[in-house]
């Protein structure tokens, strides 16, 4: 393979407007690239998590994440083009259904923390969910594959799922206590 990247100043977006992969030019502020940058911002918040220590399953697991939303960003700079499968989606609820059968029940709302690791997978969980919204509005007014938001549907359940089991390895879930709503207006 070549080089895909040899100048990254171009000069080409002083105007405002960013190349999509098939080459046309679209205004930075579009919704396609409201989403493509949703969608890197997960994957950034990934490459968080993954820079702490978490268990090697969880580190293999988070890489493969890494890759699937890069084709997932891929789909979206070129309209038309098909990147993910609904065997995308299926995966991530195998992953998830594996992971959550070892979590006991959620009997009040988990709050982001539990140490450094699950908090981030839980801001990397917000960005999925900010992604999945900008590719909403995305598909309001443009084609968008149904298997592509079924995916970053998943991706943030899984997250949420990943983030508990990150929590528990490092000594707990934060609970959401709602006495302590009571205890602040008094």
């Amino acid at each position: 393979m070549g080089h895909r990247l040899s100048r990254i100043t171009t000069r080409t977006g002083d105007d405002g407007t960013t190349g999509l992969g098939d080459g046309t030019r679209v205004p930075k502020d579009s919704r396609r690239i409201e989403a493509i940058g949703a969608v890197d911002e997960a994957n950034c918040a990934l490459g968080v998590v993954l820079a702490q220590p978490v268990p090697e399953e969880a580190r293999a697991l988070l890489v493969a994440l890494q890759h699937a939303l890069f084709d997932l960003g891929a789909e979206l700079a070129v309209p038309g083009h098909a990147a993910l499968q609904d065997a995308d989606a299926v995966w991530l609820e195998r992953e998830l259904a594996r992971m959550n059968a070892s979590l006991p029940p959620l009997r009040e709302f988990v709050l982001p923390g539990g140490g450094a690791a699950a908090a981030y997978c839980h801001v990397a969980r917000a960005a999925a969910r900010r992604a999945e919204r900008a590719m909403v509005a995305l598909g309001r007014g443009q084609p968008l594959r149904p298997e592509a938001l079924r995916f970053v549907n998943r991706l943030s359940d899984l997250l949420f799922v990943l983030a508990r089991v990150l929590a528990r390895g490092a000594g707990g879930e934060v609970l959401w206590d709602p006495a302590l709503g009571q205890e602040r207006r008094r």
